[in-house]
């Protein structure tokens, strides 16, 4: 899964890399602690080109009454995305991108404590995380996104065993569905050795936690 992600690449830069028209309500950057129903960054395609726009990071389904009428749905997994009844509508018509810097997942020490670990692209990019989203609500309509995961590679595995589908600039197009049909064939993990990761501060245990120190490595395990 994803729980949590830092994205610090300015508003601007974003809106170049994807060639997207930028909202004027974006979130506030850096960030090096995104948690669920934080407004994150996104970009879908629009009408008219793609558009860099903020959603609240917890997929809300039409059928929800209020947003905690049902589970936080943060993430999607990829295998049955297409089947799902709160996915599937957003898997046909609703793909997105969520940038990101880098995420975080825990493993636990022998004494049941939590472990941080920092993942991101051992090239240094901005990584693009697949995604669905949905608007919701009638009177005030409000955008809301999860992000797709996959299973985890086999040396992620042993922090652990899902990981955000990770999508190349190559296929950002596709899943956007600017290019027809056929974004199925990328729900799958990408090359194992784009990614690197290493322990990061038990600080960013805790949601309130801010700062470019949540992602340095630490000095001594």
């Amino acid at each position: 899964m994803c729980g949590r992600f830092a994205i610090t690449l300015p508003n601007d830069a974003m809106a170049q890399l994807f060639a997207a028209m930028p909202a004027n309500d974006l979130p506030e950057v850096p960030n090096f602690n995104i948690c669920p129903t934080n407004a994150v960054h996104v970009v879908r395609h629009g009408e008219v080109g793609r558009h860099l726009v903020a959603m609240r990071w917890g997929f809300l389904p039409h059928w929800y009454k209020a947003e905690n009428d049902g589970p936080l749905l943060i993430n999607a997994r990829s295998e049955t995305l297409a089947e799902k009844p709160a996915f599937r509508a957003a898997c046909r018509e609703r793909r997105c991108l969520i940038p990101a810097t880098g995420f975080y997942e825990w493993t636990k020490d022998p004494e049941g404590k939590r472990l941080p670990w920092y993942i991101h692209r051992r090239d240094g990019a901005p990584i693009a995380f697949a995604g669905v989203w949905q608007s919701w609500g009638k009177d005030t309509p409000r955008a809301t996104c999860a992000i797709v995961t996959t299973p985890a590679h086999a040396k992620i595995k042993a922090i652990h065993h899902r990981m955000p589908l990770i999508l190349e600039p190559e296929d950002w197009a596709l899943w956007l569905g600017e290019e027809g049909k056929g974004a199925a064939r990328l729900m799958q993990p990408g090359a194992e050795d784009i990614l690197a990761w290493y322990r990061v501060d038990p600080r960013v245990n805790s949601n309130r936690a801010s700062g470019p120190a949540l992602t340095e490595p630490m000095a001594q395990l």
